[in-house]
């Protein structure tokens, strides 16, 4: 498995019950912005390991494009959370979102400039 492989799992795995992350987000996370896509591919070569269902695209909607984990699924499995899902698949993320602390962040042995340029773009 690549470290950028171990890095989503372990982010993906930390998100709390109740919480969302975006695609995005984690790929920040993980130290590689713009990775959102290979995040979708870890999880979903790797999903049974983790929360996957915590994970949903940026504009607060369930995306998930696969007959193993449907968008209902995902969606049943948020709401068994708390987490209000709508009809058409949408959640409030500003709501839900999770926003690690700094020392969570820095945990994942990140540049310092780095850090700062999340903390200021998820208000941590």
């Amino acid at each position: 498995m690549s470290k950028f492989s171990e890095k989503v799992l372990g982010i993906v795995k930390s998100v709390p019950y109740g919480k969302v992350v975006s695609y995005g987000q984690v790929a920040l996370m993980a130290g590689i912005p713009r990775a959102a896509i290979q995040v979708g591919w870890v999880l979903h070569t790797s999903g049974h390991l983790v929360p996957w269902w915590r994970v949903i695209n940026n504009s607060g909607r369930i995306s998930i494009k696969h007959p193993e984990h449907t968008t209902h699924m995902q969606k049943a499995l948020l709401e068994k959370e708390g987490v209000k899902v709508t009809k058409d698949f949408r959640i409030d993320i500003d709501n839900y979102r999770y926003r690690p602390s700094i020392s969570e962040i820095e945990n994942l042995s990140l540049d310092p400039q780095y850090i700062e340029n999340l903390s200021e773009k998820y208000n941590l």
